[in-house]
């Protein structure tokens, strides 16, 4: 057999016959490659028999001969290959032996498969010349004709040999070229330790070891070398935490550190090896798989199947698929958001699932909808956005020069000062890919980028993407359009049911399909839901070329020792999101000029009303008595005003919150996943609208009460019973705002608030005790007491002896809510208080329904 001698910067290798080289950045590949472009797991060289062969393995940045990309050729002496750039790639020259027997040269003239649009070592025929029965029916197919079981790919017309699998270089551990453990790369930096020195990591310059990350506090951790030589991993109280194993230590706790021990810190990940400490930087040159997904709803029902697939560093991926074929579980399984039943997500070989609380902070994902209030503007919601996401110690120097690099970069800066509502549908895409970039992810997701957008935003929304990818990061889009996938690197299309139906490069799919057209292959997935199309896929030449290895080149994650599960530090205090989210809400308030006006003009409207009726009555105790009853004649005037500002109030509050946080879900949902705390946002909601709210509830109040004629004297505050009469509205407008807040946890869809809004104040029309007597409705009565409303108009009836003003009908008991005694007012205002309350702690659980399932604690 042939000898071929392989020739790179100067170093040569002679390959024997007998086995298979793999070429690539892997340490643990035969022919090692130093060169960004290249692959981790680039191309194989091996003897076919006849000839020796190369094949790509799906790599980023192709393989090329004679300027041309190709997946597999035929090779001899005398031939030249590119890795990773047809012209400036690192350059494989090949030539014979003196021993050798002259092997088959590749032709010089001979076309490179990439130039045939076929798959290696084979031809297809157009669709219209293939057999009926080895493909899917075209279009003008009969309508009952469905896809044979034995469907099959085009018959290869020449080189047989290549049908078989791709070989594999077995290492000295008979793994496929398995990366190092946690994928990392070479060392980016080596550090002696010495017994009992003390080296301490943060971004201060007076740190030994410095990082520039502003995810990492400026005293972060410290390593210590204990006196029997063993290594310990200190925090000094860091604001993202420090990660043992992808597991966090508590803040400002420490932990003894094995050698197999990973830690850590921002973007940076170190290990202890002997005596030396080794940096590696996660740059955004990562690899990223999924292997064997699989979701399960209630009933057993899969709605996603055994995906599987391998994405290449710095790479674009796009997804695409009919409705109910699993994208959008797909895309939360692989971000962490709804962890898959079955199966793993590697992220450089680390489980996410297991090391989500370190690894969130490399991922980006910008969802369908826009992640930023579109009341303010540009630079104002990313200044938010970066308060909250970087640690307290970092200044505003140092997050207004993130915001600018990334505006640069995105090409915003001309708009930064422009309202996010007043910009294209593109523009707003990519200030929501600006807010993911200030923590510079390696890794981002997208859901559905374009939708809504004109072809030309489409194509100027991928072209932005593939930047991305080609400055270093990972893209992953998940896309309903199919007019700019040739700009992506790989495309995986799910069928119909959650499987796998091709994954591989974008050019190569319709062939693969047997289509001309997306619309023809979708239509094709509509007409055979019921075809088995994953075991199409896995049955084919494209299967075993681009994903058959996909769990010999990503082995199973090495197990850690198992660590208490902790929840994931927050980058900052409770307080410190607390003021941030309240000074956003207030700037979101006060841009929102409708919002502001609405927010004066109704309590002055509904104050008004009341105005309306029986002007000039008073609300005092009848003189006049009744003479069947013995009792004073009932004042329904007083009966009716309360009514109204009580409704007035509950309307407003209820108004003013009903759609807060449906409005900001998607929001919500990512900014929890990043670390913030569910109460604080909740919090910063109750404070800021409960503020609007209990002045709304005043200014009612005033206007009801100032205007007749009240007692001189109330039960609490003596001579100041205006305000003592107000204080029971007020106190309703907020606890009817913290119900609005149920509705608005509770609703999928912001339509859906208004008639529930209108239902609640109907509810508490009936319930206030003004239009018929409760005490003595046994069972009415008792479901009163779950009505804001029932206990605000008694707390304001105390006050003004409602037992009195509206005496009960002969035989009936007085009101015990109502009774004119300190002790019923304070009962009232301590009910309705604890209704506020309860609602708060229903709004805290049904937010935890929108929440990552990871971060649902």
């Amino acid at each position: 057999m042939p000898e071929l001698v392989l020739e790179l910067n100067g170093r040569t290798w002679t390959l024997d016959a007998s086995r298979p080289y793999t070429l690539g950045r892997d340490p643990q590949g035969d022919i090692v490659l130093d060169d960004a472009r290249v692959s981790w797991r680039h191309a194989t060289i091996s003897w076919s028999g006849r000839s020796w062969v190369i094949e790509d393995h799906g790599s980023t940045n192709g393989t090329f001969v004679q300027g041309q990309r190709i997946h597999h050729l035929e090779i001899g002496p005398g031939s030249a290959v590119h890795l990773g750039n047809a012209t400036d790639g690192p350059r494989l020259n090949l030539s014979g032996t003196a021993a050798s027997v002259a092997s088959p040269q590749a032709q010089p003239q001979q076309q490179p498969y990439a130039a045939q649009g076929a798959n290696p070592g084979w031809a297809p025929q157009a669709p219209a010349q293939q057999a009926p029965p080895q493909q899917i029916p075209q279009q003008q197919a009969q309508p009952q004709q469905a896809p044979q079981a034995g469907w099959q790919q085009p018959t290869p017309q020449q080189q047989p040999q290549s049908a078989a699998k791709v070989p594999h270089q077995q290492g000295p551990g008979g793994g496929a070229g398995a990366p190092p453990v946690y994928g990392d790369r070479s060392p980016t930096t080596f550090h002696q330790f010495s017994v009992g020195r003390v080296m301490r990591i943060g971004r201060a310059l007076e740190n030994e070891l410095v990082v520039s990350d502003l995810q990492v506090s400026r005293h972060h951790a410290e390593f210590h070398s204990t006196p029997d030589g063993r290594m310990e991993i200190r925090d000094l109280g860091s604001h993202n935490g420090t990660y043992v194993n992808g597991q966090p230590i508590a803040k400002g706790g420490s932990q003894l550190l094995g050698p197999a021990d990973v830690v850590g810190v921002g973007h940076s990940t170190f290990r202890i090896v002997g005596d030396r400490l080794e940096e590696f930087v996660d740059t955004g040159e990562v690899s990223f798989s999924a292997r064997h997904l699989t979701v399960t709803v209630d009933g057993g029902k899969q709605i996603l199947k055994d995906v599987s697939f391998g994405v290449p560093e710095k790479s674009l991926i796009a997804v695409i698929g009919p409705s109910g074929s699993g994208k959008s579980t797909l895309l939360k399984a692989l971000t962490g958001y709804r962890p898959a039943n079955q199966g793993d997500v590697l992220y450089d070989n680390r489980n996410l699932y297991k090391q989500f609380a370190e690894l969130r902070q490399r991922i980006g994902l910008v969802p369908q909808d826009d992640i930023l209030h579109k009341e303010l503007t540009v630079k104002k919601a990313l200044k938010y956005a970066a308060k909250l996401r970087f640690p307290a110690d970092t200044t505003a120097r140092e997050r207004e020069q993130r915001i600018d690099e990334v505006l640069r970069e995105l090409k915003l800066d001309i708009h930064k000062e422009k309202k996010v509502t007043s910009l294209s549908g593109g523009q707003r895409k990519r200030v929501s890919v600006a807010l993911e970039l200030l923590t510079k992810p390696s890794l981002i997701f997208l859901d559905e980028p374009t939708s809504g957008l004109d072809p030309g935003m489409d194509r100027d929304v991928m072209q932005l993407l593939r930047g991305l990818a080609d400055d270093g990061r990972t893209v992953l889009v998940v896309t309903h359009s199919v007019a700019e996938l040739a700009i992506c690197d790989k495309l995986l299309v799910m069928a119909p049911g959650g499987a796998v139906a091709y994954f591989g490069p974008p050019e190569e799919a319709l062939n693969f399909f047997g289509y001309d057209t997306w619309a023809d292959v979708f239509s094709a997935f509509e007409n055979y839901r019921d075809y088995d199309w994953a075991g199409r896929w896995k049955g084919s030449q494209h299967y075993q070329m681009y994903a058959a290895d996909i769990d010999a080149i990503a082995p199973q994650s090495v197990q850690m020792p198992p660590m208490q599960a902790m929840k994931p530090p927050k980058p900052q205090g409770w307080l410190s999101q607390f003021g941030t989210l309240v000074r956003r809400y207030v700037s979101v308030i006060a841009s929102d000029k409708g919002f502001l006006a609405l927010s004066i003009i109704l309590p002055l409207v509904l104050g008004s009303v009341s105005l309306l009726i029986d002007s000039g009555k008073d609300l005092l105790v009848n003189t006049e008595i009744n003479p069947n009853t013995g009792k004073p004649v009932a004042n329904g005037t007083a009966l009716t005003v309360l009514l109204i500002l009580a409704v007035g109030a509950c309307f407003a509050g209820a108004a003013n919150s009903v759609r807060e946080l449906i409005k900001e879900r998607v929001i919500y949902e990512r900014e929890r996943a990043t670390g913030l705390s569910r109460s604080a946002y909740l919090m910063s909601k109750v404070f800021v609208l409960g503020l609007i709210t209990v002045l709304q509830g005043l200014m009612v109040g005033v206007i009801g009460f100032s205007s007749r004629t009240i007692p001189d004297e109330g039960l609490v505050l003596g001579s100041q019973i205006l305000l003592e009469l107000c204080i029971p509205i007020m106190a309703l407008g907020f606890t009817a705002m913290m119900f609005g807040l149920i509705i608005s946890a509770l609703v999928k869809t912001a339509e859906k608030t208004m008639p529930l809004l209108v239902m609640f104040a109907i509810v508490q029309v009936v319930f206030t005790g003004c239009l018929f007597p409760l005490a003595n409705s046994i069972g009415v009565n008792e479901l009163s007491y779950l009505m804001p409303s029932r206990w605000a108009v008694a707390a304001a009836g105390a006050t003004l002896d409602f037992n009195q003003i509206s005496p009960p009908a002969k035989g009936d008991s007085n009101d015990p809510l109502w009774e004119h005694t300190v002790g019923a007012w304070s009962m009232d205002m301590i009910a309705l208080i604890v209704l506020g309350v309860i609602c708060g702690f229903f709004v805290a659980r049904f937010l935890r329904r929108h929440e990552p399932e990871v971060m649902r604690k």
